[in-house]
């Protein structure tokens, strides 16, 4: 099995697309060849996933395996609706077999898949199974992105707490955006005070990839 790395969020709209992208980019820095699938994606229209569509373009530009591929090869499961698959598949039973069969499939092409979520651990697929289910199931490593803004401290603290509850290794990476000031006055102070380790996603993306890489 090649090395796996999950990324999910606290939310959706956190960056999780962008932060694939930016581990890609470094991993393929260093003579790795990096491969993605996002399993599901919502809020697909007219055929078009954006997400899928951002990483396949990122993905031929850094790996010449990627050329023959569509869309369709990195998101295996796609919904009109933009809600949580459980909604939008009108509570439809996963099809694990479909995603192994997409796994399999690009893990021939690469050393290093990437592997996005949707929304954040806890987002529900079917009657039964968690997003957070998935990163067990594959047996990836996952990235937890979070946010720089009020509200950061509890988001990020419930959702490690969750994936150390399902023994799943992690990172966690902050996500800072322009509008994310306060960071260092409002929420950096209590991470300082319990030795948190923040790594951010725009100026320590060759941290978290060792990190990951050596979990």
């Amino acid at each position: 099995m090649k090395k796996r790395i999950f990324v999910t969020a606290t939310n959706t709209d956190i960056g999780k697309t962008y932060t694939t992208k930016l581990l890609l980019k470094e991993f393929a820095s260093r003579g790795i060849r990096v491969g993605a699938i996002k399993l599901i994606e919502t809020g697909v229209v007219n055929g078009v996933a954006p997400d899928a569509k951002e990483l396949l373009s990122c993905l031929k530009e850094l790996n010449t395996s990627f050329f023959a591929l569509e869309q369709n090869d990195i998101v295996p499961l796609r919904y009109t609706l933009p809600a949580a698959p459980f909604v939008a598949s009108n509570n439809t039973q996963l099809d694990i077999k479909k995603l192994e069969d997409a796994i399999e499939k690009i893990e021939k092409l690469c050393d290093v898949l990437i592997i996005e979520g949707a929304g954040g651990l806890y987002v529900p697929i079917d009657g039964n199974t968690m997003m957070i289910d998935l990163i067990k199931y594959f047996k990836a490593t996952a990235l937890l992105v979070t946010h720089c803004s009020l509200g950061c401290i509890n988001d990020t603290l419930l959702s490690s707490k969750a994936l150390l509850d399902k023994k799943i290794p992690h990172a966690i990476a902050f996500n800072c955006r322009d509008n994310n000031d306060s960071f260092a006055e409002i929420s950096a102070p209590y991470f300082e005070k319990i030795s948190f380790d923040v790594l951010k996603v725009d100026e320590n993306i060759d941290t978290i990839c060792d990190v990951l890489y050596n979990q």
